[in-house]
């Protein structure tokens, strides 16, 4: 795979500059206030940057970059993942708030295309692509996490009706959102794949209760959510009846998908760290500060090693992505690839948390004001195990892999083929 830009990508790259130029400023390379998303914040904050980030998005959508891998006919520009990548690597580079909504543009958007009616796309899309309504994806639960198609939430029918009862857990940005998408079971008596239907849920129905989860570093990002006989039309049905984990499956690979997609921090923050420290020197000798820095001490040398390895280890992340949006653009299915991308990722950000506080040496046992760096980095630190987890944990993609890459024996299921019902609950 050549990874140059071809003269096609070139000219989208040089348009996507353009646009940028004229509507944003260049963030600094320096400028490491962007990631403030991973300091202590408030939900009143949230709603604020909501505020900013639904600005960007019209703006975007006025030029045409409002969701770019989106069919011409639902405003978009019909470039695929792989081409409307290009505008998303451009975007990093400026003082916007991107990406804000990325569940609903990168993971809701995407699922609805592929398996909505077409009164949900009427009714969704637009409003999803102006910014004007949030999203939340409604899947995990206290007793299915990995093992998502035990879900005990359930869906029953009365009437044109479908009452919804149970729970879901570490919903991102539920606090928020305005609309979910929901998996709950309609039918027990058939094996858990198989009974499963998704939902589009009002999250101001009767019956919703969010509670906001507050994480170890003092940030709100996730929350949990009761159904209490909650009422959606039948019309709400995403794909159709019992057909809720083929909408699972599409929206999950979308999901490792963006994971791959963005970043926690980006490699000029490192280095700008690293420069701070005395480990990057410039060709005079000297740190940003003007301090000569020798570099022979043994730890800047190590130090050094470790910038080498994050280094290399983005790039691989960067091909990787490449190829997973390359596959969707040629509407390939996507299958163990998004998993081998997750797993990546995950790995990455692990190693970037520890070099940083490493990096940072004392001062990472500072928190708050103390902070000379504000939080920023030892709160990437505390964050590294989201990715861990989320859109799939390690072990599951390390599963998938192992069978549909490397051949081995599938794991033992022997609930697979059992009805629901029949399943021993804790």
């Amino acid at each position: 795979m050549d990874f140059d830009d071809t003269p096609e990508e070139a000219a989208i790259r040089l348009d996507a500059r353009r646009f940028l130029d004229a509507h944003a400023a260049r963030r600094p390379v320096d400028d490491s206030s962007h990631l403030a998303a991973h300091r202590p914040n408030t939900i009143e904050a949230d709603r604020r940057h909501r505020l900013e980030a639904a600005d960007w998005q019209q703006t975007k959508l006025a030029g045409g970059w409002g969701a770019p891998a989106w069919p011409v006919e639902q405003g978009g520009r019909g470039l695929g993942p792989h081409l409307a990548a290009i505008f998303a690597e451009e975007e990093r580079d400026y003082d916007v708030r991107a990406r804000y909504f990325q569940v609903g543009l990168e993971m809701v958007g995407p699922t609805l295309l592929a398996h909505g009616s077409a009164p949900q796309l009427e009714r969704f899309l637009q409003p999803l692509l102006r910014g004007d309504e949030m999203w939340c994806q409604l899947f995990s639960e206290p007793g299915a996490g990995s093992d998502l198609a035990g879900l005990a939430t359930r869906a029953v029918r009365d009437g044109d009706e479908y009452v919804i009862s149970g729970q879901k857990v570490w919903t991102t940005a539920a606090h928020l959102a305005e609309f979910g998408i929901l998996l709950a079971r309609t039918d027990p008596d058939v094996p858990k794949h198989r009974g499963i239907s998704a939902f589009l849920v009002d999250m101001s129905t009767q019956g919703i209760d969010v509670r906001p989860l507050r994480q170890i570093d003092g940030a709100v990002h996730f929350s949990e959510v009761f159904f209490d006989e909650v009422r959606v039309g039948a019309d709400a049905l995403v794909g159709g009846l019992n057909a809720g984990w083929g909408v699972a499956l599409t929206m999950l690979n979308f999901e490792r998908s963006a994971i791959g997609g963005g970043g926690m921090i980006e490699w000029p923050q490192i280095v700008n760290l690293a420069r701070d420290h005395g480990v990057v020197v410039s060709a005079v000798g000297r740190d940003r500060t003007g301090a000569p820095k020798s570099g022979a001490d043994a730890g800047v040398v190590t130090a050094r090693q470790d910038l080498a390895r994050l280094w290399s280890r983005l790039e691989i992340l960067r091909f990787l992505g490449y190829r997973v949006r390359t596959a969707i653009t040629r509407g390939e299915p996507l299958g163990p690839e998004s998993s081998v991308m997750k797993l990546a990722v995950s790995g990455f950000y692990e190693d970037v948390g520890n070099v940083l506080m490493s990096l940072q040496g004392a001062d990472g046992m500072l928190w708050g004001d103390a902070d000379p760096n504000g939080g920023v980095y030892t709160g990437i630190f505390l964050a590294q195990w989201a990715p861990r987890i989320g859109g799939g944990t390690d072990q599951v993609q390390r599963n998938i892999i192992g069978e549909r890459v490397l051949g081995l024996p599938p794991e033992a299921r022997p609930d697979k083929a059992a009805p629901f019902k029949d399943l021993p609950r804790s």
